[in-house]
């Protein structure tokens, strides 16, 4: 008589089922921290971008101020890259969102050279 193993786990269906749907999980969360470790680069390089003249006449804080939450966000979105769903992260990203959605539109009306996008040489056209 042959010796019947053991009912090995790994063999059974709902196990298989569970690794693809944590494989599944594993890209879904992956998938999410490039998305917010995009948004926080995003707000950091336009918080950059912008002149600090731009801050002022829009009414918002400080250039400073905003170099500084985005620059945090994206220092935490650095260190805790693999961990899109941690406390610290998610402020960041909601720190970088609050730039993005309320501060940029407000600043990216001022120029450096203006008010206006269109002018030329001689004035508006």
């Amino acid at each position: 008589m042959c010796a019947r193993q053991a009912w090995d786990a790994s063999d059974a269906y709902p196990g298989r089922v569970l690794e693809v749907f944590g494989a599944f999980q594993t890209l879904v969360l992956y998938g999410l921290a490039a998305v917010g470790f995009g948004v926080k680069a995003w707000a950091f390089v336009d918080a950059l971008r912008r002149s600090s003249e731009a801050f002022q006449y829009a009414g918002k804080r400080t250039k400073n101020f905003w170099l500084a939450i985005t620059g945090v966000a994206l220092a935490v979105g650095v260190v805790l890259i693999l961990a899109p769903l941690n406390f610290l992260n998610i402020i960041a990203v909601v720190g970088a969102l609050v730039y993005l959605v309320d501060v940029r539109p407000a600043v990216k009306q001022y120029r450096a050279g203006g008010n206006a996008s269109n002018m030329g040489p001689y004035g508006p056209w």
